[in-house]
């Protein structure tokens, strides 16, 4: 459970910050506009979600709802930008992922209405790693909060590398071998590109699988590296991003629960989505990601008051109460044999009972 936080700060939502504290290079692609210190151990973030965007608003669901993709996104950055404000990592250094979870509790609160969602993040550190007197990691609990009210929580993990023990790193892992770039890599790549609409996508430009095939609670596909998208590589990389590999998954298990379980991704929200990361994804290597589908759930209301349908919301004392469908998927990421990552995923539907 994320620690009880004090008093927050009034937050600024007028302006985006420097984009260089979320290591970004368009200032399209930074959602954060303020960072105050709580206490020793926790700070706030403020951070403003677009009702449209060309990567993260692109999507089949209706009512159409934030992507929990881009919600991950704004706690990346408020991990980020609390690792420069508040514990002195220089803005050169390089940061590795080590782990991304978020769940959400309340999704009817992140519909997209007619003015942008002003998103609060009560950000905790929870561990701190040092040598020498310099911070070398952090891991992070993140409580999100949208109009007032708790919407769900998430956590990061960083380490921190200099630019000089980081390349050293990178060439130890490749046994010496210059390091490739995203840049290089062309929009079109080999592989039988999935159609969008499978993967709860309208444009092409945002699919990242390739060769889908499914056979009964499983589906596997390859990655397609997306090198020149503006979203999926702001700026060149000398690696798979986590988020890429994030957003691969989440469409692999869209695709799975549709192709194996007849959930239509208009219908069907990632309310969890979680990753640990082992080993870097090198760009030249064929990415292989195999989804496995568990058995759909019934979660029955939560007292929270509503549910949250696709029709929009069901109030409780209505004639019409919902309920939830959920289906758990667990993905893996590997090239050449060696896992890359572990994946797990909640798939909600949620639907009125007539």
């Amino acid at each position: 459970m994320t620690a009880t936080l004090p008093e927050q700060p009034v937050l600024s939502y007028t302006r985006t910050i420097d984009r260089g504290l979320v290591h970004r290079d368009s200032l399209g692609e930074v959602f954060l506009t303020d960072l105050q210190p709580v206490s020793g151990t926790a700070y706030a973030a403020a951070a403003q979600l677009p009702r449209s965007h060309a990567y993260y608003g692109d999507h089949l669901l209706r009512p159409s709802t934030y992507d929990p993709v881009l919600l991950l996104e704004a706690c990346r950055q408020s991990a980020l930008a609390g690792a420069h404000a508040f514990y002195a990592v220089p803005e050169d250094h390089k940061f590795i992922l080590t782990h991304l979870r978020i769940h959400l509790e309340r999704p009817e609160r992140i519909a997209v209405g007619p003015e942008p969602c002003a998103l609060t993040l009560r950000v905790t550190v929870t561990g701190h790693r040092k040598r020498d007197g310099r911070t070398t990691g952090l891991d992070y609990d993140i409580d999100l909060v949208a109009k007032g009210v708790g919407i769900g929580s998430a956590s990061v993990g960083l380490r921190f590398k200099s630019p000089e023990d980081y390349q050293e790193l990178r060439l130890r892992n490749r046994e010496g071998k210059p390091l490739s770039s995203s840049a290089a890599y062309p929009a079109t790549r080999p592989g039988s590109t999935i159609a969008p609409y499978l993967v709860g996508r309208s444009n092409a430009d945002n699919v990242v699988l390739a060769d889908v095939v499914s056979e009964a609670d499983a589906a596997r596909a390859t990655l397609r590296v997306p090198g020149d998208h503006p979203s999926m590589f702001d700026h060149p990389q000398d690696h798979l991003p986590g988020m890429v590999i994030a957003e691969a998954a989440r469409q692999l298990a869209l695709f799975a629960a549709l192709d194996v379980r007849g959930m239509s991704p208009s219908r069907t929200f990632p309310t969890d989505l979680a990753v640990v990361f082992s080993r870097f994804g090198e760009l030249e290597h064929t990415t292989l990601l195999t989804a496995e589908v568990g058995e759909q759930r019934r979660a029955d209301r939560d007292g929270t008051g509503a549910y949250y349908t696709q029709g929009g919301l069901v109030e409780l004392g209505e004639a019409d109460p919902g309920g939830v469908d959920q289906l758990p998927v667990h993905i893996g990421a590997t090239q050449n044999g060696e896992s890359l990552c572990v994946l797990s995923l909640s798939l909600t539907r949620v639907r009125a009972h007539r």
